[in-house]
């Protein structure tokens, strides 16, 4: 309903767009034909109207970009306390260098925080199964990519659609792979196909990258909530290892 509301708003300025300057045109030259002066006053009526038409349109479109924001970030917080959890804990639980963990990040700065986020090149982990580990995760928080990319097509958000199509294609990989090796580590069959191989880069970097551009506009915007997450974080790392070590 919303989107039908859109289109139509949308069709109703572009017939104003071609319509109003077209009236002024036919005034014009009408005033050209009957040398009524009057016809010039009525002439910039439309475009009065046209540009009146487009400071609005122009701040309904900033508003429902505000309104799409919000949404967002509604649904990050569902999704990263809980789908996305284990992903984002196992990620920073795995990784060596650099030396971000999620305690770190629980009593980081905005300052550092950002110094972190800009420094991050290539990212190196404990072990390849510790990076099996983390990709497991991606494939078990599957309906989460799925639920985001469903959202960011319906919301015009392009690269969020693009970034979550990237993650389906790869954990359509891993699982194909896993069907035919059980018993082998994905990440040591990508080291011998480059593609691959750039793919979990890709994926376990922009893991710890969404993370940390969350975690800095929480900080920035709802320090409460960057709290209550990290908390809630904090807890269920410890009781994971916990039951490892049971």
């Amino acid at each position: 309903m919303k989107l039908t509301l859109e289109r139509e708003r949308r069709a109703v300025f572009l017939s104003m767009i071609l319509g109003l300057p077209a009236l002024s045109a036919f005034f014009l030259w009408l005033e050209h034909a009957t040398h009524v002066e009057f016809l010039l006053h009525v002439a910039a009526i439309p475009l009065e109207i046209l540009v009146g038409a487009f400071l609005v349109e122009r701040w309904l479109a900033r508003k429902e970009k505000e309104g799409k924001r919000q949404q967002l970030m509604y649904l990050k917080s569902y999704l990263f306390r809980a789908e996305m959890r284990n992903v984002f804990i196992s990620n920073f639980q795995a990784l060596a260098r650099p030396p971000i963990s999620l305690e770190w990040i629980r009593g980081a700065s905005l300052e550092e925080l950002q110094r972190a986020r800009d420094g991050i090149t290539a990212l190196e982990y404990r072990s390849p199964e510790a990076m099996e580990e983390v990709l497991g995760q991606y494939v078990r928080a599957r309906h989460a990519w799925h639920t985001f990319m469903e959202w960011a097509a319906a919301h015009d958000f392009e690269s969020i659609f693009h970034d979550m199509i990237f993650i389906l294609h790869f954990i359509q990989d891993f699982q194909l792979f896993k069907q035919s090796h059980p018993d082998r580590l994905f990440v040591e069959h990508a080291r011998s196909h480059p593609r691959l191989s750039a793919k979990i880069e890709k994926i376990m970097r922009d893991g710890v990258v969404k993370f940390l551009d969350y975690a800095i506009e929480l900080r920035r915007k709802e320090p409460e909530v960057f709290e209550e997450l990290l908390d809630d974080y904090l807890f269920s790392s410890q009781i994971g290892r916990q039951e490892k070590a049971t």
